[in-house]
């Protein structure tokens, strides 16, 4: 898989629109369940991906900076290797004085080698930066849709179970006929009905038996009464 075709399909699918998928989709939730699959298995193929081309850009960058400081390295050789030839050149030591410029010059070389394969990386590090903070940002995007497909999965099941739930409850609903005469329930409320009436009707056999023996205690309080007034008009003859 190339860069170009990872940062290609990360692009896609990051940019995929939720809504307008599940519109088309004869059963959402089988689409969503397919996409967050999808997205997942995308994830994880490009996350090696990309890691890759992180360990290959940081590879880069490593031999950057060992040509950087190669060039360095050599320039300060090739200025000891010149100024000790001419030191020798001022003691009329020539021939070692040649010596030490042939290996200045050598040095030179080697740093301007160093500089020049430091410079032509330069565009490619420069590149491969931009391509990875792309698919970083990218992988961050499917991450974000598929936190959000999750979400839209649980809330479309969490739908679908009320829906079917509340269909279930209309349908028992419908099945009960409240008004009709000879249903169970109708049946059922004569019978208590007849049970209120027979309640009622003891209450009010109680309630008379009760008045009668009130009016029996106070016809015997008026006798009483008659007789303890007549035994005290005798004691007073």
């Amino acid at each position: 898989m190339t860069k170009q075709t990872i940062l290609g399909r990360v692009t896609q699918l990051a940019k995929a629109n939720i809504n307008a998928l599940l519109d088309q989709a004869e059963d959402p939730q089988k689409m969503l369940d397919q996409l967050i699959r999808d997205y997942t298995n995308n994830i994880n193929e490009a996350e090696q991906a990309v890691a890759g081309t992180i360990g290959n850009l940081r590879l880069m960058e490593e031999d950057h900076r060992e040509d950087v400081a190669a060039a360095k390295e050599w320039g300060t050789k090739a200025l000891a290797a010149s100024r000790k030839a001419d030191e020798l050149r001022s003691a009329g030591q020539g021939a070692e004085a040649d010596t030490f410029d042939n290996l200045a010059k050598v040095a030179l070389q080697r740093q301007l080698q160093s500089e020049k394969e430091a410079k032509t990386a330069e565009p490619t590090i420069a590149s491969q930066t931009e391509i990875v903070d792309k698919l970083k940002s990218g992988l961050e995007q499917m991450k974000t849709k598929l936190t959000q497909l999750k979400a839209k999965r649980d809330e479309l099941v969490a739908r679908a179970k009320s829906a079917q739930a509340q269909n279930q409850m209309l349908d028992a609903v419908k099945n009960i006929n409240v008004l009709d005469p000879t249903s169970d329930l109708s049946r059922f409320e004569d019978k208590v009905r007849r049970e209120e009436a027979r309640a009622m009707g003891k209450q009010e056999l109680a309630a008379s038996s009760l008045d009668a023996q009130f009016e029996q205690l106070d016809s015997l309080g008026d006798t009483a009464e008659v007789e303890a007034r007549l035994a005290a008009l005798k004691a007073a003859s």
